[in-house]
């Protein structure tokens, strides 16, 4: 039987505890995540610069998955152009069934091996691209259809599961396996599996932007000014960079078109090589 579809001894009685002792329980069981998170930090590293690689290359980063691990998917993608200011095709999140199950689950959708394929192939998806695969239990056959077809194309292939020696671990060229045990609620991977797959992906994204030269030491330079908390923290960060005061940070801005850059490429050499 899989980890994540095994009953959970320390939560055996929780629907006689507590709300107190309920939520420690929860909480107990959250700290074996970033526990399995660092057991695969080595693979999640290839993960990371291998989208890096793909990225420089002229490639794009796509995420798949069904259910919660192709809603974390999704997330991710959408937050990495505010984030990183980039284009919003260079992360792309794939869920099963299609943008409605982002807000209503369709369980047989997982079990849709061609829409994978149908799938990707809307997305133009090529050899240059990289492809990471998402499925808790690692058996999600549109997942692994992915996986297969994307290899076919002569692109990386990536998996992140939450149970060593999976189908869809074999078939990827790199297997992420955060081994989270089994759940609070016996299968109920949108818990301990999900958050394990949501700080893997951050991790994925982050690192290979930060390889990609999106980030200055550890300031977003290429945010843009789509609303006036953002603008604040632009000139937050300016401010930071130049040792500036905030009004000339602003003025900079402004004469440059309110993008980080060029407002301070003419102030600091050492900033001219990002």
């Amino acid at each position: 039987m899989l980890k994540t579809e095994m009953r959970n001894p320390n939560t055996h009685d929780i629907d006689r505890m507590s709300t107190h002792d309920m939520l420690k329980v929860i909480n107990g069981e959250n700290a074996v995540v970033t526990a399995a998170v660092d057991a695969a930090l080595p693979q999640i590293e290839a993960a990371c610069d291998a989208a890096a690689d793909a990225i420089k290359a002229g490639g794009r980063v796509f995420y798949i998955g069904s259910g919660t691990s192709g809603r974390l998917g999704v997330c991710d993608a959408a937050e990495c152009p505010p984030t990183f200011g980039v284009p919003c095709d260079l992360f792309n999140g794939i869920i099963a069934g299609g943008e409605k199950c982002m807000f209503k689950a369709a369980e047989n959708a997982e079990d849709n091996a061609e829409m994978a394929v149908s799938d990707l192939k809307n997305r133009s998806f090529c050899g240059k691209d990289i492809l990471i695969g998402i499925s808790a239990s690692g058996s999600a056959a549109y997942v692994i259809s992915a996986v297969n077809y994307a290899k076919s194309m002569g692109a990386k292939t990536v998996s992140i599961t939450n149970n060593p020696d999976t189908e869809l671990g074999k078939a990827a060229e790199i297997d992420i396996c955060a081994d989270t045990g089994p759940e609070v609620i016996t299968g109920s991977t949108r818990m301990k599996a999900g958050t394990a797959q949501k700080i893997i992906l951050n991790m994925i994204s982050t690192a290979a932007m930060v390889k990609c030269g999106c980030v200055y030491e550890n300031l977003m330079i290429n945010l843009r000014p789509t609303n006036k908390k953002l603008r604040r923290r632009m000139i937050g960060i300016v401010t930071e960079i130049l040792d500036c005061s905030e009004e000339k940070a602003e003025k900079l801005l402004e004469e440059s078109g309110w993008n980080i850059r060029s407002a301070v490429e003419n102030q600091k050499n050492s900033f001219c090589n990002l």
